[in-house]
């Protein structure tokens, strides 16, 4: 099976593949942003004292992760949140629902902007550059739709797992104690195939039916 940086080198895939780099960073850094400005709001002065709060993504996703998304398309982001310093009894829950509601968001703007665009007759006349612009709104929509729908599984260090884990003390206990940490990883892989091999595709299927129905085709 190819690598993904061959796509960057395929004439027929090379868009597509700088499409996928240039919205999973974005997706990525706002994601770990609104992470890191909701520990803020909450209490949590450590993103701004680390200069977190910033929309480099060479600092929220650090060199390995951009170049593991150029070989392979997977990359990683990370916010340094210490929850002892949040205020309120849903905080940590809130802070780790941002990430998630951010790539929602960015799905909705991408697959709404999408769909007006072709309803409404808005895009440029040129046709190869219009179908770029649907393509790259396209892989918007599903990129972060996959994002928010993966990182809400409950297994650590998804953000699933700290929401759980805010309101079941006795999962808390389990996936943070130190003799579960194999378990956990071996947990977060199974996971990862599962949700790469039956959701992935249901979750593209589901982006491009909603910018068709927006789009009223």
């Amino acid at each position: 099976m190819d690598l993904f940086i061959a796509k960057l080198f395929n004439p027929a895939t090379q868009f597509f593949a700088l499409c996928w780099i240039v919205v999973v960073i974005i997706s990525i850094t706002l994601h770990e942003l609104a992470h890191g400005w909701t520990a803020y709001r909450l209490g949590d002065p450590t993103p701004m004292a680390m200069g977190r709060l910033t929309g480099n993504p060479l600092v929220h996703m650090g060199p390995f992760s951009l170049v593991a998304l150029a070989i392979v398309g997977i990359a990683w982001g990370q916010m340094p949140i210490d929850s002892s310093r949040l205020r309120g009894r849903h905080a940590e829950a809130l802070v780790a629902a941002a990430g998630p509601a951010t790539n929602v968001l960015l799905a909705l703007l991408a697959m709404v902007t999408c769909g007006l665009l072709i309803r409404f007759s808005l895009l440029p006349g040129d046709d190869e550059l219009a179908k770029r612009i649907v393509l790259f709104l396209s892989v918007a929509g599903s990129a972060n739709l996959w994002l928010a729908v993966f990182n809400l599984m409950p297994v650590p260090p998804l953000d699933g797992s700290h929401i759980v884990a805010t309101y079941a003390r006795f999962y808390a206990r389990f996936v943070w104690e130190p003799g579960n940490q194999g378990f956990m990883i071996l947990a977060f892989v199974f996971g990862f195939v599962i949700f790469d091999t039956l959701i992935s595709s249901r979750l593209i299927v589901l982006s491009e039916r909603l910018i068709a129905l927006i789009a009223g085709i």
